[in-house]
């Protein structure tokens, strides 16, 4: 290269400085790229995504062809160093061995972590911006890439290592979108953050966890007066009533007020209104097996175009109820119409601790009072009592559970009906 100006090659040099810097470039934030992004860009028709798709479909190839020309940009780099420092200095031991280190440091701070550190931050931008150039590149060099990945296919096999680029970006498991949604952050608004990350939680709850016990559910009894059962259904803050008779209350059916609506006008005017015309109104009852994902549910209740059911047991007993509104209130919040044995659970006290009916779920708890309660045992704090004490305990008694401090208020009817929860 006597011949060739030193500024010319010095010119060059910063010119292979530069390729290989473009080169890192491309191989950093075209490995950092959202793959998820950049599905949603190729469905949006941007012609870069579509080629930066390409190209991570093929990245065998892909790596090839950066790291061919990168490598010889880095090699022609150190070469054209090497020849300047003998044209200017000789061929000294230390001034080769200074030319190495100049050379180094060039290519590390010019062409490869400075470059790196940049797409790095910015994988989406440069990553499609180098794609427009590396398409064709890979296209002209295609032979030598291919030649090239000969050898590293069989050092690959020779490893017994398989690789799949097609199943490279396999789907997002369960788990992997929850944590995508919680990292969301301010790219979606906090009620949205909820309601998705409460679609992920039905397939783990159970319609035990949500539906009304047994013991709190409104049903009209057919062996009553006709006016006790009149003045049940005048009162009643639902639109659909459970109905039994016997002494074993069996359960015979769901009372749909609406039907009957014409009949309570008609009645009201002294026509008459008895037992066999509320027969008439009663459907069907839908009994649903205990254990019932919501998932489940509610697909179920889609099909079979239901929106109330009966929770039984292995035994066929009757064990509470659900509704559509239970599990739809799971996923975007409680409504404003609400029964009343689901209204006013929660107080807080002016010490700061929380007074609860002891038929509130120990879900609820947690996720409304932030609390810490154990999920794996019983379901209300009723029974989370009963189970520490294996036994009905008197009022004023003040025990712990896991790190809460909890007083029962009062017991009535062999049940705990309200607690003092202490932060």
């Amino acid at each position: 290269m006597d011949n060739i100006p030193i500024s010319w090659q010095l010119g060059i040099l910063i010119l292979l400085l530069v390729i290989s810097g473009f080169f890192s470039i491309a191989e950093t934030s075209l490995m950092s790229l959202n793959r998820y992004r950049l599905r949603h860009l190729v469905k949006q028709g941007h012609r870069g995504a579509r080629l930066a798709s390409k190209l991570l479909a093929k990245t065998d190839k892909l790596l090839g062809v950066i790291l061919l020309c990168n490598n010889f940009a880095n090699a022609a780099s150190a070469t054209l160093v090497t020849v300047i420092i003998v044209e200017l200095f000789g061929e000294g031991e230390w001034v080769l061995m200074a030319g190495t280190l100049a050379v180094t440091f060039a290519i590390l701070v010019f062409s490869e972590i400075s470059p790196k550190v940049i797409a790095a931050a910015y994988p989406e931008k440069l990553g499609i911006f180098c794609s427009y150039l590396l398409y064709p590149l890979l296209k002209v060099l295609y032979p030598v890439v291919w030649f090239i990945n000969l050898f590293v296919g069989a050092l690959l096999r020779l490893l017994k290592i398989r690789v799949n680029f097609e199943e490279s970006t396999q789907s997002l498991t369960m788990d992997e979108l929850r944590s995508i949604v919680t990292d969301a952050g301010h790219f979606m608004p906090k009620k949205h953050q909820s309601i998705l990350l409460n679609l992920f939680e039905l397939e783990n709850i159970t319609v035990d966890d949500v539906m009304t016990a047994h013991t709190l559910v409104e049903a009209i009894d057919l062996d009553e007066p006709m006016e006790a059962i009149l003045e049940k259904i005048a009162n009643s803050q639902h639109t659909r009533l459970p109905v039994h008779q016997g002494e074993q209350e069996e359960m015979i059916g769901i009372l749909h007020l609406r039907k009957i609506m014409s009949r309570l006008r008609a009645h009201s005017k002294d026509e008459t209104l008895d037992k066999a015309a509320l027969m008439e109104a009663i459907s069907d009852t839908y009994f649903i097996p205990s254990g019932t994902p919501l998932y489940t549910q509610i697909q179920q209740f889609q099909e079979n175009k239901q929106r109330v059911a009966l929770v039984v047991d292995e035994y066929g007993e009757f064990k509470g109820l659900i509704t559509l509104e239970d599990i739809l209130e799971e996923m975007i919040g409680d409504f404003t119409t609400q029964s009343p044995s689901r209204l006013g659970g929660f107080k807080q006290e002016a010490d700061g601790s929380w007074l609860v009916d002891g038929s509130s779920t120990l879900r609820e708890l947690n996720k409304k009072l932030h609390l810490d309660f154990p999920l794996d045992g019983p379901r209300t704090l009723n029974g989370l009592i009963i189970e520490h004490f294996e036994d009905i305990p008197e009022s004023n008694t003040s025990f712990k559970v896991g790190k809460h401090v909890l007083e029962i208020v009062q017991t009535q009817d062999r049940i705990v009906k309200s607690v003092k929860i202490y932060p």
